[in-house]
């Protein structure tokens, strides 16, 4: 198989000219034959025993050449692409121009390739650092939260209703003096201070003692969910069954004892700081990448064929598919459940698969600009990590994926760390320096 001309017809498309030899149609011809042979019926033959010639005189001189044309698809289809040496994004179209046992084949390819990429002040991208350290309050906060959890709730019989306090209460609501659906409630808990109800209602509660007989009247919001009630002046009639209280663990060392491994306040506020650093430090990385590939994103300049934003589309939507398979779901059952489209899906994906692709574009530009190299045992190790991860053996790994892709993924990375190496990092974003001076 030779390629015999590669032309560029339009942006990122190339048409590519290629023929097959008499000698490599005439074996993939002999291939069909010996297999298609078998289920062929030819008068004065065994089923399956008639020779080739026989055969192509009985069902005619190309029974054979489709077949021989699907078999030699994905080899005419790799050579082209190897000895035009593109970067080939996808097939866009494919057909056979001629195709003789004299003359061989001549296929025509139109294919998608990567774009031209240009990209610049890539170093030195100012990125707002935030800080890791704990704050006084967070640490607090953190404590709180605790206490919350390890509370009790004990029944209070020597005052009113205060805020925070959990009642319970029947309700009865009436609008223009008639009962409305869903207004009405017995022995329902609700914590005062809650927002739960309708503004007003809770507040209207406090100051009540058990055993109260007492109106509150409010106003429904204008936006609220239920047509017939909105703007509606509204009175509940409302009897105060019982007053609770969250009653929680005083902070002390044996607080800490109950709650953690420690024995003292002190050692537990400690812990819980290296904690909160460590989870502070975790999300600021993050958030530098972030900016780092918003950044990167924002400097590459290229015409991104569709073709690679739709694939990059298709990829995410399998990998979600694959997220919802290991909670025993899948993307047709979750998509009826939500009333959605794969088509709305699409679109949803749409903005990140082009930002995905582009930041990829831009990395192999940056690796391909600074001369960044990777070298065999770089993807050896790739191989062995992505081994490990999913507990294959690195054999079946090596088998699945391309060492030319694992070598892009590196050089990739390389590229990001380059970056990252020569990030300038302030504490304000660029738009707050230029608003100060």
């Amino acid at each position: 198989m030779n390629l015999k001309s590669s032309n560029n017809v339009e942006t990122n498309k190339h048409e590519l000219l290629l023929e097959v030899t008499p000698e490599e149609l005439n074996q993939a011809i002999n291939e069909v034959y010996r297999r298609e042979s078998k289920r062929m019926n030819v008068p004065g033959f065994r089923k399956g025993k008639a020779p080739r010639a026989f055969i192509e005189k009985y069902y005619g001189e190309d029974v054979f050449f489709q077949a021989a044309v699907d078999h030699l698809y994905n080899p005419m289809m790799n050579a082209a692409i190897e000895q035009s040496e593109l970067e080939v994004v996808g097939v866009n179209s494919y057909s056979i121009e001629k195709i003789s046992k004299e003359e061989g084949i001549e296929a025509k390819l139109t294919v998608t390739v990567q774009p031209e990429v240009k990209i610049d002040g890539y170093k030195g991208i100012e990125v707002v650092k935030e800080s890791v350290e704990p704050t006084a309050e967070e640490i607090d906060s953190e404590i709180e939260r605790v206490r919350q959890r390890n509370s009790r709730v004990v029944t209070v019989e020597d005052r009113a209703a205060e805020d925070g306090d959990i009642v319970v209460i029947d309700f009865d609501g009436y609008t223009d003096g008639k009962q409305f659906d869903g207004g009405k409630a017995e022995n329902f808990d609700l914590t005062l201070g809650s927002g739960q109800f309708i503004p007003g209602f809770e507040e209207q509660v406090v100051g009540h003692n058990v055993d109260d007989e007492f109106d509150v009247k409010v106003k429904f919001p204008e936006d609220y969910h239920a047509e017939e009630l909105k703007g509606k002046d509204a009175t509940f009639k409302i009897k105060l069954h019982e007053i609770k209280h969250r009653e929680l663990p005083d902070v002390d060392d044996e607080f800490v004892k109950d709650v953690s491994e420690f024995d003292t306040l002190e050692e537990y506020r400690k812990d819980l700081e290296n904690s909160i650093r460590t989870r502070k430090e975790h999300a600021a990385e993050t958030s530098t990448e972030q900016q780092l590939i918003k950044a990167i994103v924002d400097k590459v300049e290229a015409d991104v064929p569709q073709m690679m934003i739709d694939r990059e589309v298709d990829e995410i939507i399998n990998s979600f598919d694959m997220q919802l398979r290991d909670q025993g779901m899948n993307l047709e059952t979750y998509l009826k459940y939500t009333q959605g489209t794969v088509e709305a899906l699409q679109e949803q994906y749409r903005e990140r698969a082009e930002q995905q692709v582009k930041v990829r574009l831009g990395l192999a530009k940056i690796a391909e600009q600074e001369s960044l190299e990777v070298t065999d045992e770089e993807i050896e190790a790739e191989y062995k990590k992505i081994a490990d991860a999913y507990g294959m053996p690195i054999e079946n790994v090596k088998a699945m994926v391309r060492s030319k892709d694992i070598s892009k993924d590196v050089a990739n990375q390389k590229a990001m760390d380059l970056v990252k190496e020569s990030t300038v990092y302030t504490d304000k974003a660029p738009e707050d320096k230029v608003a100060q001076e």
